[in-house]
């Protein structure tokens, strides 16, 4: 039996829907019922923002990271004393003349030994000798140099911190942190205030309010390193000295791999020199997380702005059941229902995509405005947030246009 194919009755064309009518209907769809759909892009506006401002974000602080690297972790060296345990009564490694032999080396601006000065249990640290020595505070003694808080960098709330002259000839002085002094009552230095470790009285001349270097300073008493010998010995192995180095931008590795030599030719080996950390390990360390954390909150919103689409669409279909079975019998086809409504999900995530862009862009603007930082933000996040916006709404969008184009006109004229 031969099969013939059914000719289309003459005078009848086949329903099309050009460019222009699809966008009209769906934009006409979306107008019926504005404030739903401005709550449906509402979640793609969301992880967008959150997308562009993850990045940007990320990439601002990146590049302060790598300024404040620079500035500060790649100009500072620290040599420890590992040779120490190989003199038979523990004595340190450090030449008495170590600080002028680092310091001779290009690059260096200040270089200091310090060690914690190891206490009697029970010695406190006092503002008064009547005071009670169980009413006194535990603080950490450091014994320094007085190149190690040159290198540190501090900022003073008053008076000064000592020099080489009170080093060297073992003058009783302190500088301590602004903490210490509150915890100790001393307010400033126009009463000459003392302080007393156990019975032994030393002139607070600084008080120091923050530092670049060595934090811990703030919540210790530094006296000069001579001065400390005079009262309680050398460093032992009990507290192995140490030195702070302070270079220029960029001696810092140099450095490192000359102080050993420099401080003793005949045994470096006694001496570990710990250069600035690698910067691209820091700058990973440091943003890792950060992109993790908001990358994944990012996806969230986009799924939520997802769903959110899917949803109203699809309620939008079954609101509208009377509507497409109207067009279906009119001639209209499925892909055109399809369509229609791919676009109208499209247009809202595009919609949401470009709002959202803006909206993560400002928030790196005022967030870099308000740290005194240089915005980042890379052209290709700022093309792609869109377009992600657009995928993310046709995505949501094809089931429920699935779902209207498998109307069939009889059965939604019923309706």
């Amino acid at each position: 039996m031969k099969l013939h194919r059914r000719k289309r009755p003459r005078g009848i064309r086949p329903s099309r829907l050009s460019a222009r009518h699809l966008v009209a209907e769906a934009v006409a769809g979306m107008l019926q019922r504005p404030a739903r759909s401005a709550l449906t892009s509402l979640g793609t506006v969301l992880g967008v923002g959150s997308f562009v401002a993850v990045l940007g974000l990320t990439a601002t602080t990146t590049s302060q990271v790598d300024s404040r690297f620079n500035a500060l972790s790649a100009t500072e060296v620290s040599v420890e004393d590992t040779g120490a345990g190989d003199d038979p009564f523990g004595r340190t490694s450090f030449p008495a003349d170590a600080d002028a032999r680092i310091q001779a080396l290009n690059g260096v601006r200040h270089a200091g030994v310090y060690w914690s000065v190891p206490l009697d249990k029970g010695v406190t640290v006092r503002a008064s000798l009547s005071a009670d020595a169980g009413a006194g505070e535990q603080a950490q003694v450091v014994a320094a140099s007085s190149g190690v808080l040159a290198a540190a960098d501090p900022s003073l709330t008053d008076g000064r911190i000592f020099d080489a002259f009170h080093d060297r000839t073992g003058q009783r002085v302190a500088v301590i942190g602004s903490g210490m002094a509150s915890r100790l009552g001393i307010t400033g230095l126009d009463s000459q205030p003392a302080i007393f470790v156990g019975d032994d009285a030393f002139s607070v001349i600084g008080i120091v309010s923050d530092v670049d270097r060595k934090a811990d300073l703030l919540m210790s008493v530094v006296i000069p390193a001579h001065t400390a010998e005079r009262l309680w010995g050398a460093p032992g192995p009990g507290s192995l000295a140490k030195m702070l180095i302070s270079t220029e931008l960029g001696a810092a590795p140099q450095i490192a791999d000359e102080a050993a030599h420099a401080i003793d030719p005949v045994h470096p080996e006694h001496f570990k020199a710990v250069p600035p950390p690698d910067p691209k390990a820091l700058r990973t360390d440091v943003t890792s997380d950060l992109d993790q954390l908001f990358l994944l909150l990012a996806g969230i919103c986009l799924v939520i702005g997802a769903v959110g689409i899917a949803n109203t669409t699809l309620v939008a279909v079954l609101e509208r059941t009377g509507e497409i079975g109207l067009r279906r019998a009119l001639g209209a086809r499925g892909r055109h229902i399809t369509g229609q409504f791919l676009t109208e999900s499209g247009a809202l995530g595009a919609l949401g995509g470009l709002v959202g862009t803006c909206l993560g862009t400002v928030t790196v603007v005022c967030v870099a405005a308000a740290r005194d930082w240089t915005p980042v933000i890379h052209p290709v996040t700022v093309a792609a947030a869109p377009a992600i916006g657009l995928g993310t709404g046709l995505l949501a969008g094809l089931y429920p246009a699935w779902r209207a184009s498998r109307i069939q006109p009889a059965e939604a004229l019923r309706r």
